[in-house]
């Protein structure tokens, strides 16, 4: 039977909105239904201290913007996106439209057409994530979205440049200076000068979350985001350093953000815990990590690998990471998880920045039911049907007028009626 090494000593987030964050974001958004553009500003100078005269970004604006970016910079955006790129078309690729001719005269299809127009909403603040852009503009114009709304905060009244580079070279057609609940509500529900969108994605603090919570049905959004996970399981093979690297390099994502390690080995465990406490030390961002390992950072001791696997499994971790002698095993006996890292050469960091796979990805033990952002979430997948002679309409006509009236639909049947009765040129017996 397992048992813990580590215990966390605050409950995990069930998933829920504090009361106050909820009350805030509702009313947020309330406010821009009704006054939209006024009330946009009003909140972007309140939140941001920032006004400025139109809040999308000019191509003039934007050019300025990447000519302040180092060269080394620019050519490190190019290489992630183009690995972003290539990992999406390889997605959109294996989505096949199709039609067949099922049964005599009844032809069946199914098309996979882009959603219309989408807003990404790229993080500013403590971590502004250049590659929120990469994930969500580079895919969906890998999908085929025709209008991509990007939004960034400003960063402390000025125009980020760097990550508004990536969202150009992204593909966002327009660009926003525009953060928090006000930007997400703005894109949601339109103002004067921002059309709506029918999809929202991208990461954000709990306030953005809420309010993508509350905006979804009206529009359609990638996923509820909660802290960052990550559950590394490891054997006696495993190198506790860089268990406790690997576990330190999520942490610091937000003082919330689960740690965990199952393992077999004991020592493992053991060397882990002790390495991750010296590593704090000189960790520029122990700030975060710190309270991060304490309160939520978890080490348990499985008896074998299978238990471990299973462990993991009922965790459903964001970001999961196999440290064993055979890593691929997890392949098969793993089935909850939003992204699988096998192997020590491999690392949550690759996913999160650069190795081409999406970082947008369930949280909160979603994972058990859904995967991450991907090509397949900017399509609508529809379908069609033609029924082309009488012969075919006159035998599905006879099936729906049974079907129907078994379910006590009349009018449902009437219409199968009329349609097996075309082909004997009669009238059905209620006309």
């Amino acid at each position: 039977m397992a048992r813990h090494l580590k215990s966390a000593s605050v409950p995990s987030d069930a998933g829920s909105a504090a009361p106050d964050v909820r009350a805030i974001v509702e009313g947020v958004i309330a406010d821009i239904r009704t006054r939209g553009d006024a009330a946009v500003r009003d909140y972007s100078e309140k939140f941001d201290k920032w006004g400025p005269e139109s809040f999308r970004l000019s191509a003039e604006q934007i050019e300025q913007a990447i000519s302040r970016v180092p060269r080394q910079t620019l050519d490190d955006i190019r290489e992630v996106q183009e690995n972003v790129r290539r990992f999406a078309v390889l997605q959109r690729e294996s989505l096949n439209d199709f039609e067949a001719e099922v049964q005599p005269g009844v032809i069946l299809g199914q098309k996979n057409v882009p959603i219309e127009a989408v807003g990404a909403y790229v993080p500013g603040g403590r971590y502004p994530l250049l590659a929120s852009a990469h994930m969500t503009i580079v895919t969906a114009k890998v999908a085929g979205v025709e209008r991509v709304v990007a939004c960034t905060p400003p960063s402390q009244g000025r125009i980020p440049d760097a990550t508004v580079a990536a969202m150009h070279m992204a593909g966002a057609d327009e660009i926003y200076l525009l953060g928090g609940v006000q930007a997400i509500a703005a894109m949601a529900v339109g103002t004067e000068t921002i059309q709506r969108v029918d999809m929202l994605a991208g990461p954000g603090n709990a306030y953005v979350a809420e309010a993508k919570r509350q905006l979804f049905g009206a529009v359609g959004i990638d996923l509820f985001a909660g802290p960052t996970e990550v559950l590394i399981v490891a054997d006696e093979s495993a190198d506790p350093f860089l268990v406790a690297v690997d576990l330190l390099s999520q942490a610091e994502h937000g003082p919330d953000s689960p740690a965990i390690l199952v393992t077999t080995s004991a020592e493992v465990g053991e060397q882990t815990i002790r390495h991750v406490d010296e590593l704090l030390t000189n960790l520029p961002t122990s700030a975060i990590a710190e309270p991060a390992w304490r309160n939520h950072g978890q080490v348990i001791l499985a008896d074998s690998l299978s238990e471990a696997f299973a462990i993991a499994d009922e965790f459903a971790s964001e970001h999961v990471q196999i440290l064993t002698s055979a890593p691929r095993e997890a392949l098969g006996a793993m089935r909850n998880y939003g992204a699988l890292f096998l192997g020590e050469n491999t690392c949550v960091s690759y996913g999160d920045k650069v190795i081409g796979t999406n970082h947008v990805l369930p949280t909160l033990g979603a994972a058990r039911y859904t995967g991450g952002l991907w090509v397949g979430k900017y399509l609508k997948t529809l379908t069609y049907q033609e029924v082309t002679t009488l012969e075919a309409s006159a035998r599905l006509g006879e099936l729906c007028g049974r079907a129907a009236r078994a379910e006590n639909f009349e009018g449902h049947a009437r219409s199968g009626d009329l349609r097996a009765a075309r082909l004997a040129n009669s009238t059905p017996a209620w006309a």
